[in-house]
C-alpha cells in the first residue's frame, strides 16, 4: 500500500483529503509546514508527497528542492491555485510529476496520484537546471514538453496509442499546432524508429515535379533530369513519409500516390522498373480535405487510405492552463539560443500571455517569447517587451479573421488583405497562418 504525505498549513483541507485518500486504499500522513514535511521524510519511507505551494516557514518550492536532493526516489505534485502557475511550471522543472489547481477535484487529484506512482523513475532527474523533457518520451528533434490540459493530455494519450501501429495517421489542425512535431513523436515511438523519416512539404513542390520528388527518376527522362534520383519513397524504405499539406497535391499525383499505396511499389520516371517499398504514411493538412472532396480536388479513395487513424491538433486557445508552461520551456530554449539569463515572466506579461488567443498558436507563442527574451533587459520579461498585438485591440480582430473555421473562408481572406493594405505577411499573422499557406490558400480562390 502505497505511503502519501500531505504538506498544506490548512489542517481542515488536510484532515479532509487525508479521510479521502485513505478510504481510496492509501496510507496518509500529514505535516502543516515544510520542516514538518522534511522531518517525516528523514524518518519514514514514502512514495509520494502532496504539497501546496504556500507554507508557513517556506514555499513548496523550496521542499521540493530538499526533496530532489535528501530524497529523490519520493514522486511530487504540487497544489497551487491558478495564478501562481509560474511556481508550478518552476516545480516541474525541480522534479514535481505534475500540479493540480485548487480548489482541488478530488477525482482529478486521484488520476493523477496514480498516474505519478505508475510513472517509471524520471530520466531527465539529473539533467541541468532550465532543461526540460516531457515525462515518459524520448526528446525528438530537440527537447520537447507536453502540456498538462485535458486537450494535450487526450493528444498525447492518442499518440502513445498509435504510434507502435502500422496504422496511417492524418493530422489535422491549424497553423501553428505542431503537425511535424507530432509526426515525429509518431515515427520515434515505431517499431520504425531506426530507420529513415522523411518529411515533403507538399505546398512547396511545383506540380510538374511532385511525381519525381516522390518516385524518383532516370538521368534523361525529361528535360533537366541530368542524374538519376531516389524519390522520397525509395529513401525512406522500412520507415516513415511524412506528406505536410498533404491538400495541397495535384489530381494526378494524388492517383499516382494512392497506386503507390495500395500496391506497395513505385516505379521512377523514366524507368521500367518497378522498386517494392515497405513505408508508412504520416499525413497533416491544415484544411479541411472532406470539402476538397466535395469540390472534387481530392480523391476520395486517397483520404480513406491516409486517415486509417485521425490526429486533431488542439488550438493553443483550448489548452490555456498551458500556456505559461509552453512559454517558459520557449524561454529556456531563447536564452540558450540568445545567451540570455531571463528568469520569467512578471504577473502582468503572465496575465497577457494567458488571455490572448493565439490565432499562430505554438509557433507564435514561440516566436513572441523570443522577440521577448531578445528585448528584456531585466530579470523578467514585462509588457513592454511583448508585440504589439498582445497589448492592443487587434486580439479580436485576429479571432475574427482566423481561417480555423473554414467557412467563409475566401471573404476572410479579401478582408485581412484589406485590413493589411494588400501586405500579405500582415494579412498572414491576420489570419493566424504562414505565409506559405496563405500563397496557397489564394492560389486554390483565385485572388490576385
Amino acid at each position: 500500500m502505497d505511503r502519501i504525505l500531505i504538506v498544506d498549513d490548512d489542517v481542515t483541507f488536510a484532515l479532509m483529503l487525508s479521510t479521502w485518500l485513505s478510504k481510496k486504499g492509501f496510507r496518509v500522513a500529514t505535516a502543516s509546514s515544510a520542516e514538518a514535511g522534511r522531518k517525516l521524510l528523514a524518518a519514514e519511507s514514502f512514495a509520494l508527497v502532496l504539497t501546496d505551494m504556500r507554507l508557513p516557514d517556506q514555499d513548496g518550492i523550496g521542499l521540493l528542492g530538499w526533496i530532489a536532493e535528501h530524497a529523490p526516489g519520493v514522486k511530487t505534485i504540487v497544489m497551487t491555485s491558478y495564478a501562481e502557475i509560474q511556481n508550478a511550471v518552476l516545480s516541474m522543472k525541480l522534479g514535481a510529476k505534475d500540479y493540480i489547481s485548487k480548489p482541488v477535484n478530488p477525482e482529478q487529484l486521484l488520476q493523477k496520484i496514480r498516474e505519478a506512482l505508475d510513472a517509471p523513475a524520471d530520466p531527465t532527474a539529473s539533467a541541468p537546471a532550465g532543461a526540460v523533457l516531457a515525462r515518459g518520451a524520448a526528446p525528438v528533434q530537440g527537447d520537447y514538453i507536453e502540456g498538462r490540459s485535458d486537450a494535450a493530455r487526450r493528444l498525447y494519450e492518442y499518440v502513445r496509442l498509435v504510434a507502435p501501429t502500422n496504422m496511417s495517421v492524418l493530422i489535422c489542425g491549424a497553423s501553428g499546432t505542431g503537425k511535424e512535431h507530432i509526426a515525429h513523436l509518431i515515427h520515434a515511438g515505431s517499431k520504425r524508429a531506426d530507420r529513415p523519416f522523411v518529411a515533403i512539404d507538399c505546398g512547396a513542390i511545383p506540380r510538374d515535379l511532385a511525381a519525381s520528388e516522390f518516385f524518383g527518376h532516370v538521368k534523361g527522362s525529361f528535360t533537366g533530369a541530368l542524374a538519376d534520383k531516389t524519390g522520397a519513397f525509395e529513401s525512406a524504405n522500412g520507415g516513415t513519409v511524412f506528406l505536410d499539406e498533404v491538400g495541397n497535391l495535384g489530381y494526378e499525383i494524388q492517383v499516382q500516390l494512392l497506386r503507390a499505396l495500395q500496391e506497395r511499389r513505385v516505379r521512377r520516371i523514366g524507368s521500367n522498373r518497378e522498386v517494392n517499398i515497405d513505408i508508412r504514411i504520416i499525413a497533416a493538412t491544415n484544411e479541411n480535405l472532406e470539402s476538397g472532396i466535395e469540390r472534387g480536388t481530392f480523391r476520395n479513395d486517397l483520404y480513406h487510405r491516409l486517415s486509417e487513424f485521425t490526429l486533431r491538433m488542439p488550438d493553443l486557445s483550448e489548452q490555456r492552463e498551458d500556456i505559461l508552461l509552453y512559454a517558459d520551456f520557449f524561454l529556456d530554449e531563447a536564452n540558450r539560443e540568445l545567451d540570455r539569463r531571463i528568469v520569467g515572466f512578471d504577473p502582468r506579461a503572465a496575465s497577457l500571455l494567458t488571455s490572448y488567443n493565439w490565432p499562430g498558436n505554438l509557433r507564435q507563442l514561440k516566436n513572441t517569447v523570443r522577440y521577448a527574451a531578445l528585448l528584456a533587459r531585466g530579470e523578467y520579461i514585462t509588457p513592454a517587451e511583448l508585440p504589439a498585438e498582445l497589448t492592443t485591440e487587434r486580439t479580436e480582430e485576429a479571432a475574427t479573421l482566423s481561417l480555423h473555421n473554414p467557412a467563409g473562408e475566401e471573404e476572410k481572406i479579401r478582408r485581412a488583405l484589406a485590413a493589411a493594405g494588400g501586405n500579405k505577411s500582415q494579412a498572414a499573422r491576420l489570419l493566424g497562418v504562414d505565409r506559405k499557406t496563405l500563397y496557397n490558400k489564394l492560389r486554390l480562390y483565385g485572388i490576385d
